[in-house]
């Protein structure tokens, strides 16, 4: 079996706002920051699984902080847990001041499911957390599935 680790799936994005991503309170606009996390987790995703890949749960999507016109967005994506034929991908937003400190605006956490030349779902390589924190996030987004099964489960 083919074992990859979070690393192997980082990916890493960069954007200068600008008035086009700006809504009507002159701020980052929600849905476009919701757009390019999409992106940055699919690709994170693809590169795990080697396969095309769709989303199907946008598990956690909290934003902590605005951004503004001119401001520098760090995206970084990684695959954090693994099932079957599923993804959980952990996405993190940063303003990236000219210093080089970055301040945390968003975090997000999707399901993504890996699909072959049928678009069936596919297994996925396992995942093997290779830090500390890695292996807490892992635990973490174990712990956010289980709930999330008893949650569809209730229903």
């Amino acid at each position: 079996m083919i074992v990859k680790h979070p690393s192997d799936s980082y990916t890493e994005s960069v954007h200068i706002l600008n008035l086009g991503t700006m809504n009507g309170y002159s701020r980052l606009f929600g849905g476009k920051l919701m757009e390019w996390i999409d992106v940055n987790a699919a690709v994170a995703a693809r590169r795990h699984s080697n396969c095309n890949v769709t989303t199907v749960l946008v598990q956690a999507l909290e934003f902590k902080e605005p951004a503004f016109a001119n401001d520098l967005l760090v995206m970084t994506s990684k695959v954090v847990y693994v099932g079957r034929t599923s993804m959980d991908v952990c996405t993190r937003s940063y303003v990236e001041k000219r210093d080089g400190t970055r301040q945390l605006i968003n975090s997000a956490y999707l399901t993504l499911v890996a699909l072959d030349e049928n678009d069936r779902p596919t297994p996925v390589p396992a995942l093997e957390p290779e830090t500390d924190e890695e292996r807490e996030e892992y635990e973490l987004a174990k712990s956010r599935r289980e709930l999330s099964k008893h949650g569809r489960e209730v229903k």
